[in-house]
């Protein structure tokens, strides 16, 4: 079976399809990824074959584009990414996807529900195509209290579907007819979630990531309850404010917990000894030696935490992060707190909470075995293979 993985330039959308096309790959499949070669170079295993799709020709790449989209929040961000990010995207992948396409001749496409190139050339070229739902927000009916932002959303599909001559026919590129592998569980998403025979909850699926050298294991206290803070690789440059908090509250809890600050120093500025800073972490190696975890609520970092049953404290900033934050609280696996006026006194008292209260953690372990059960990359492999 050849398999072709379409997706967007971002870590937390390709890194649950190295793991799937690891193991289709270990079981005798060809597998190859086509989007933004020059972010995908950074993203994907050396080995990976990367076929270009969407290059940007104005110059300022997908960074310049981050630079606009850090700081928005609510309904401008999501304006933001559908009307300068996925919308263009699409437009500017599809002509390479097609040539992907051609070149590869792919048994099956698997499409990130944010790469809408992928189902728009896979109708055209009659490729039977599967989605990669690698966020569970799509999935819960997110704008059900928002009936206006969802007819808005639903309005640029569409728009996009009549230009590239692919509407009227009501189908929609962020859910495939034939399979949607869910990178979640039930247990996570809750109840009123989209289910049906094509969907399959097949949990995290890990692959190999970028090496994060030179981290300083002998400095872990384990006299301390360890927990790290982490905003994910976009949300960095918009957390001044939250690290000043997040020192606050390691401040008033130096006695009892050491926080792992993956965060750039020149936003930083001092840290007291008991607090470790690095740029970048070697987040899958270092979760078996934490007791909790403090982020953003990207669906990746909350699923990896989850995966080895650690309780949360979630400051969503944008897009799925505030859905993902609701699934975490309604679930008990941890404590949602507000991103932009988080003090440290409220930090403290939600990591004394997963820290102490054995609800929270119970909870994390009942979705670290739903994870465990559903299987992971395999169980998306096998799915594939079950289509041919």
């Amino acid at each position: 079976m050849r398999v072709l993985f379409t997706v967007p330039p971002l870590a937390g959308h390709v890194n649950p399809t190295v793991a799937v096309g690891a193991e289709l790959a270990s079981r005798g499949h060809e597998v190859a990824w086509t989007g933004p070669a020059g972010a995908l170079a950074g993203l994907l295993p050396p080995s990976a074959r990367i076929l270009s799709a969407g290059e940007r020709a104005d110059g300022g790449g997908y960074a310049a584009l981050h630079e606009r989209w850090r700081d928005l929040r609510g309904v401008g961000a999501l304006r933001f990414l559908w009307e300068e990010a996925l919308v263009p995207l699409a437009r500017a992948m599809v002509p390479g996807v097609a040539r992907a396409v051609e070149a590869f001749a792919p048994d099956v496409m698997v499409c990130d529900q944010q790469a809408l190139a992928g189902p728009l050339v896979a109708r055209r070229l009659g490729v039977p195509w599967v989605t990669s739902a690698t966020t569970s927000a799509e999935l819960t009916g997110p704008f059900a209290d928002f009936p206006k932002v969802g007819e808005w959303v639903a309005d640029r599909v569409a728009g996009l579907l009549a230009e590239f001559g692919e509407g009227g026919e009501g189908w929609d590129p962020r859910f495939s007819e034939l399979l949607v592998l869910v990178f979640s569980t039930p247990e996570l998403l809750g109840s009123g979630s989209r289910s049906g025979p094509q969907y399959a909850f097949v949990g995290p699926a890990f692959g190999a990531r970028p090496a994060a050298p030179g981290f300083p294991w002998r400095r872990l206290d384990p006299r301390r309850r360890r927990v790290l803070v982490s905003l994910g690789t976009l949300n960095q440059e918009a957390g001044a404010r939250f690290y000043r908090a997040v020192l606050g509250a390691a401040e008033r809890l130096a006695d009892e917990v050491q926080l792992v600050l993956a965060a750039p120093a020149e936003l930083v500025g001092e840290v007291p000894g008991h607090v470790l800073l690095q740029p970048r972490v070697p987040q899958l190696e270092l979760l078996p030696h934490l007791d909790a975890v403090v982020c953003h609520g990207g669906h990746n970092t909350v699923c990896e935490a989850l995966a080895y049953g650690l309780p949360l404290v979630v400051a969503p900033i944008r897009d799925d992060q505030p859905i993902v934050a609701r699934q975490v609280a309604a679930a008990g696996a941890g404590v949602r707190v507000r991103f932009g006026r988080t003090g440290a006194e409220e930090l403290r008292d939600a990591l004394t909470a997963v820290l102490d209260d054995p609800g929270p953690r119970r909870a994390a372990r009942r979705i670290q075995a739903s994870f465990a059960a559903a299987g992971g990359a395999a169980a998306a492999a096998d799915r594939l293979e079950k289509l041919l």
